[in-house]
């Protein structure tokens, strides 16, 4: 581990900007620009765009398929991520350092999906588009024990509020759940929001209540779908990992929704790295932490695609069927 690097990233991330508010086109291009400098491991994956449910979504899989049936195979099973952007911004292709890394990291394929954005299209509609993308892959006969979401800031926080509606919706649920940095607080209630403002070199309170509002709609955000880690009854979750830094205003939302997973029976590791910004893991190749992360994360994947318990499973698909 390198404080260098760490000092390294943090003054990347702090750039000064445009003065004064942005549009959401600025927003948007913004965003794309920054992470376009991340490094995505090209030699290791291919990628090919497709459709998944109604959206459009990225089709990531490795260039080198080990054996067939074999731990990590083409076969073994699929990733389904949900990219960051405060529900506002950001892409498949935006979060390609972070899919690309995975996939090249396990072996698994992945499907980074395209969910619709606001302000065009508020709450709901992401987590719409996150259990139907789920659904499509139920339909094509992809066996639930060996799917895991994934996705980071609010997409981190898709995965588990997108797994809550399809609890809720009878579906059977994937075998794992990973969170980088998650967003699961939309009431920002969470002591870091104060003590991690001027910390954090991504975010502001004044910045994520701006496109928290353009989210919301008006909607209260005291629900289980908006705020799962302070309003959300957890029970019968599959295993969570979240990975989060200690230079963030969201670390609130990573402990609390721990804490509250933890409570209600689910098995969950809280893996907290120290001095590190939101989403650090984008920086693979460039800062050591990212990369031991996402070393620790592709286990857990490859461990609860292997250990999905398929035939309880099989039995539940056909329960919904």
């Amino acid at each position: 581990m390198s404080r260098e690097q760490r000092i390294r990233v943090d003054e990347i991330l702090r750039q000064p900007g445009p003065e004064g508010p942005r549009s959401v086109e600025e927003i948007r291009a913004g965003f794309r620009q920054l992470m376009a400098q991340m490094i995505v491991p090209h030699s290791s994956i291919r990628t090919a765009p497709t459709t998944l449910g109604d959206r459009p979504a990225l089709h990531v899989e490795p260039t080198r398929a080990p054996d067939p049936g074999a731990d990590g195979g083409p076969d073994a099973g699929t990733i389904l991520y949900f990219h960051g952007g405060g529900w506002v911004f950001g892409s498949p292709r935006t979060a390609l350092s972070m899919t690309g890394n995975l996939v090249a990291r396990t072996g698994l394929r992945a499907y980074s999906l395209d969910y619709r954005l606001a302000p065009e299209h508020p709450f709901p509609a992401a987590i719409e588009d996150a259990l139907s993308a789920y659904r499509a892959l139920l339909d094509r006969g992809e066996d639930p024990a060996a799917i895991v979401f994934a996705g980071d800031s609010a997409g981190g926080g898709l995965t588990v509020t997108a797994c809550l509606a399809a609890r809720d919706a009878g579906l059977p649920l994937p075998a794992g759940i990973l969170a980088f940095s998650p967003g699961t607080d939309m009431t920002r209630t969470g002591a870091s929001m104060d003590t991690k403002e001027g910390i954090d070199p991504v975010f502001t309170r004044a910045a994520l209540e701006r496109t928290g509002a353009m989210y919301l709609a008006g909607a209260d955000p005291r629900q289980p779908l908006l705020s799962p880690a302070v309003h959300a009854d957890l029970t019968g979750l599959p295993p969570i990992l979240i990975q989060v830094g200690t230079n963030e205003v969201l670390l609130d939302d990573s402990t609390r929704l721990a804490a509250r997973a933890s409570a209600a029976g689910v098995d969950v590791i809280l893996d907290v790295t120290a001095d590190v910004p939101h989403v650090f893991q984008s920086f693979a190749g460039v800062l050591d932490e990212a990369d031991e992360a996402l070393d620790r994360a592709a286990l857990f994947l490859r461990q609860r695609i292997r250990g999905g318990g398929a035939g309880e499973v099989h039995k539940r698909k056909d329960s919904y069927q």
